[in-house]
């Protein structure tokens, strides 16, 4: 498969790194609904750590909206679709 060029590229991993910061944000909310947070942090540093990690969420967010924003409408877009494998 060829590489993406130029902005794709980047607009490519701009999504990934906002998946990343989702999983991130998604483990750190779980964390804190469990109360296991409290065998690894105190109150404020983990109020500290979930601030940064919800601002982390936020900016590659943004980012990668403005990525999808900036994309031309002519240009058809590409999906790929993960299918199950199946033992032959």
């Amino acid at each position: 498969m060829p590489q993406a060029t130029g902005s794709a590229h980047l607009d490519k991993v701009s999504g990934r790194w906002r998946d990343l910061a989702d999983r991130r944000l998604a483990y750190y909310t779980e964390l804190y609904r469990s109360g296991r947070w409290q065998r690894y942090y105190t109150r404020e540093r983990f109020a500290m750590r979930m601030l940064d990690v919800i601002e982390a969420a936020k900016r590659w967010r943004a980012l990668a909206e403005r990525a999808l924003a900036s994309q031309d409408p002519a240009e058809p877009q590409t999906v790929q679709v993960d299918r199950p494998r199946h033992a032959a």
